[in-house]
C-alpha cells in the first residue's frame, strides 16, 4: 500500500497498457503484424475522468503504434511507449504536468510496474496481477485487465472524491 496516499488529491491516472488497458494478449497476424484489443468500456471511463477534469496517460514498456493510436483516440494528453525505465519518464511526466507523485494514480500489473506503484499516490492494479504486485497497491479492481479495470477505479476514484454524482447530472 502506498504511503500517506490521499485519493482526494489525485489529478491525473497513468496506467500501464498490456494487461491493464488490453487483455495482455497480442495477436499475430501469418506477416508477423501484430494487434491489441482494447475495452470500449474502459475508454468511456477515460473520457469519464477528461469531464471531471483529470489527465490521462499511459507509460508502457511495450512499444505499439496501436497504443498510441488509442491514446490519441481517447484525448490521452501522456503517451510513452517502449519506456525500458519507468522511474525517469514518470518524473518528466509529474514536471510537465506540475505535480508531485502523491497528485497521481498509477495502475500496473506486473513487476516492472513496481517503482511506480510504490511511489504514486495512489496505485491500483487487475486481480490476476502477482500477489506482491497486489500488496503494494491501495485498489485492486475486480474486473480483469482488458474487461473494465481501468473503467472502475476511474469510477472508484470519481465516487470517492465526490464528482461522480455532479458528472452523471449531464447524462439523467
Amino acid at each position: 500500500m502506498t504511503q500517506n496516499c490521499t485519493i482526494h488529491n489525485i489529478k491525473a491516472l497513468l496506467f500501464d497498457v498490456d494487461g491493464i488497458l488490453t487483455d495482455n494478449g497480442l495477436y499475430v497476424a501469418e506477416d508477423g503484424s501484430t494487434m491489441k484489443k482494447f475495452c470500449i468500456s474502459d475508454g468511456a471511463g477515460i473520457k469519464l475522468a477528461h469531464m471531471a477534469g483529470l489527465t490521462t496517460g499511459v507509460i508502457s514498456g511495450h512499444h505499439s503504434e496501436a497504443t498510441t493510436h488509442r491514446a490519441q483516440q481517447l484525448g490521452m494528453k501522456i503517451c510513452h511507449i517502449g519506456v525500458k525505465d519507468k522511474i525517469p519518464v514518470f518524473d518528466g511526466v509529474l514536471d510537465e504536468l506540475g505535480l508531485s507523485a502523491n497528485q497521481v494514480m498509477f495502475m500496473g500489473d506486473d513487476y516492472m510496474d513496481l517503482p511506480l506503484l510504490r511511489r504514486a499516490g495512489f496505485s491500483a492494479t487487475v486481480p490476476e496481477a502477482p500477489e506482491i504486485v497486489r500488496e503494494h497497491c491501495d485498489f485492486i479492481s475486480t474486473r480483469k485487465g482488458g474487461f473494465g479495470a481501468v473503467r472502475d477505479v476511474i469510477e472508484h476514484i470519481l465516487n470517492a472524491q465526490g464528482r461522480m454524482e455532479e458528472l452523471m447530472k449531464r447524462f439523467l
